[in-house]
């Protein structure tokens, strides 16, 4: 049977073999390679300064690369495809530790390993990438119709926010806004109600800079009235999404983004108008459905109250608040589903996964959306409360199948479409464009 084999990445950047060697994952197990697939296109290879590639020899003893010879190696995953194992390694001493690598960037750390002559990643496709594949936003294309764009409205601080997002940070969904299609950004707010620990727009842990810049501005219901309309009328696959990596909590601008929402709707029926929150309010939520949202996804990294607010340090709001909201948005007819921050042995823990079935069921969430969080492990770990044992990524995801029929796992959100039902305010109940009603 041919074995794996362990990569690292040499000091001067190149991807080397370490031959003999069986890699191992995070906590010390080999890689089974059921949870792995060859490296997807789009992906970025990396290496991880400050940490020794760890495995084991032919005898199965363990085995730790030398500082001299190079660090340990991973991989960042195009979206459209979940990470199954982390990569395994170990810490270097204090005086191997190279300037500035005590923590990591704020990337999604894949294993990457060797097998049968070919690079591997620990990880499985859970969804369709081809509209978010960087090979999708053609980079010339998009400076052009960014420079037309703002030529065309100078005014509007919406479209300048989503260029500087688009141009810079590589956003899709800011993107999308001057390719005009698929789903396309909104971001109107600066502030926010939690401090997670992995915020990739403003960052309270000594020694880390966010990745990206806050909204520094409100914008105004005019501004997101124009941008909103015109991406809406592109037809019933357009969405228009509120809250972004680049902003807060929305929901702090609610009365905003209600009367944007109830002026748009009187302008276009067509698209879906999303919202990407914490989901702290459920009052506000209440009051969005009524004016006309279609869906909500709440971020989450986990259906236990004491992990969820380890992470998100939540102001003036718990899990109770989150559940809350996703029920209230159910009821008014709203399409609904999480933003799971999947990390693993944090989510496929047997304890978080059985307290997952029962949140999913409570809240009748209709998708589960998973994002490989974008975080040092040894920053997340410590902050954590214990967990139970791992049952394995694709084994998680089998059994949220398996106890939630009718769920829908995957990592986009969907656009949906309104339909007529006699059951009472707001009238309607939204279906994903791609589905039948049962």
């Amino acid at each position: 049977m041919t074995q794996m084999t362990m990569l690292y990445a040499t000091l001067a950047g190149q991807v080397a073999t370490a031959r003999g060697i069986e890699p191992v994952d995070f906590d010390g197990n080999p890689y089974d390679l059921a949870d792995c697939i060859p490296l997807p296109s789009g992906a970025t290879i990396a290496m991880m300064p400050g940490r020794l590639a760890r495995g084991r020899d032919r005898h199965g003893q363990p085995y730790i690369l030398p500082p001299t010879r190079g660090w340990a190696i991973s991989a960042f995953l195009p979206i459209g495809y979940t990470r199954t194992r982390l990569p395994g390694y170990q810490l270097a001493e204090p005086e191997n530790m190279p300037a500035n690598a005590a923590t990591l960037p704020f990337f999604g750390y894949t294993a990457l390993l060797e097998y049968a002559g070919e690079l591997y990643v620990a990880a499985t496709r859970t969804d369709d990438p081809a509209r978010w594949h960087p090979d999708a936003f053609d980079r010339r294309k998009l400076e052009r119709l960014v420079r037309s764009r703002l030529r065309a409205e100078p005014e509007n601080r919406v479209l300048a926010q989503h260029a500087h997002c688009a141009l810079d940070y590589g956003c899709p969904t800011a993107s999308n806004l001057f390719f005009a299609r698929w789903e396309g950004a909104v971001a109107v707010a600066g502030g926010c109600n939690a401090r997670c620990i992995g915020c990739i727009s403003k960052q309270e842990e000594d020694g880390l800079v966010s990745p990206q810049d806050r909204l520094n501005f409100v914008p105004t219901v005019a501004e997101i009235v124009a941008v909103g309309v015109r991406h809406l009328n592109l037809g019933p696959e357009a969405i228009l999404s509120f809250g972004q990596g680049c902003e807060g909590e929305p929901l702090l601008q609610a009365r905003v983004i209600e009367q944007a929402i109830r002026l748009m709707r009187a302008q276009t029926d067509s698209g879906t108008i999303h919202l990407n929150s914490n989901a702290s309010q459920p009052r506000a939520i209440a009051r969005l459905c009524a004016a006309g949202l279609d869906s909500l996804r709440a971020s989450t990294i986990s259906a236990r109250p004491a992990t969820y607010a380890a992470y998100y340090r939540p102001i003036g709001y718990a899990l109770e608040q989150v559940k809350q909201s996703l029920i209230t948005a159910r009821e008014a007819g709203a399409y609904t589903s999480i933003n799971l921050l999947l990390f693993p042995g944090l989510t496929d823990a047997e304890d978080e996964a059985a307290a997952w079935i029962d949140f999913l069921r409570e809240t009748g969430t209709q998708l589960v959306q998973l994002r490989n969080l974008t975080i040092d492990p040894e920053l997340l770990l410590p902050k954590l409360p214990s967990r139970g044992p791992a049952m394995g990524i694709r084994a998680f995801i089998d059994l949220l199948h398996r106890e939630v029929p009718g769920l829908r796992v995957g990592n986009f959100s969907v656009a949906v479409r309104r339909l007529p039902d006699s059951g009472g305010p707001p009238g309607h109940r939204r279906v994903p464009l791609d589905h039948s009603v049962e």
